[in-house]
């Protein structure tokens, strides 16, 4: 898995890199077939004053790309709300992957 985490007007530390990669561990722990996601961690300097923390995320699995951001006063608590909808559409992605169709057992007769 390839993981790029990069800041536009912010400075990417050591303990918000680790913060990033263990609630992303959560998502490869659901599904494994993650091929790479980049995070863009962004402090907006125009908006108003709250939401001016915002992360996204864009994330390139088997057959399919998800793209979720969000915004809030608190750039932990952004990357909290990130990874939950990320994580609610790698579930429903890995749901569809999945094979629900069962053969029917042949009558014996």
């Amino acid at each position: 898995m390839n993981l790029t985490i990069s800041g536009h007007h912010l400075a990417v530390t050591p303990a918000l890199r680790n913060y990033v990669t263990t609630k992303l561990d959560r998502i490869t722990r659901h599904f494994d077939q993650v091929v790479g996601i980049k995070v863009l961690l962004t402090v907006e300097k125009q908006k108003e004053k709250e939401r001016r923390q915002r992360a996204e995320c864009k994330i390139h699995v088997k057959g399919n790309d998800m793209f979720a951001e969000s915004s809030h006063e608190d750039l932990y608590a952004a990357l909290d709300e990130l990874v939950d909808k990320l994580d609610r559409q790698v579930w429903k992605h890995k749901s569809r992957m999945q094979d629900h169709h069962h053969e029917t057992q042949k009558r014996l007769s």
